[in-house]
């Protein structure tokens, strides 16, 4: 059985958006709502951005550049378990005659 489905509205640079999602992704989607929030706000404060929209973009782009090196990195620890574990396998074969 779906998860429950619910609406929720959530502020992004004054501006409310009204969602559906699964209940259980309801606090994450807050949080980062309220991240974003946060982020326009110190590039507004700290680095004379005044447009909401180029405060929006930096956060934007700030928050996509740290999702792709976390890809990047999981895919590095990806690739080393996997090495990991061939060379585990061949030990193994290696001591069990296989």
């Amino acid at each position: 059985m779906g998860e429950q489905e619910i609406s929720i509205k959530v502020s992004i640079g004054d501006r409310n958006y009204p969602l559906k999602i699964n209940a259980a992704e309801e606090e994450n989607v807050r949080k980062a709502a309220k991240l974003i929030n946060e982020k326009a706000k110190f590039y507004r404060e700290n680095f004379s951005v005044k447009d909401k929209q180029d405060a929006l973009a930096l956060t934007a782009l700030e928050f996509a550049t740290e999702a792709l090196q976390l890809l990047k990195n999981a895919g590095q620890t990806n690739s080393f378990i996997e090495d990991g574990l061939t060379k585990l396998e061949a030990l193994i074969d290696s001591v069990t005659g296989h």
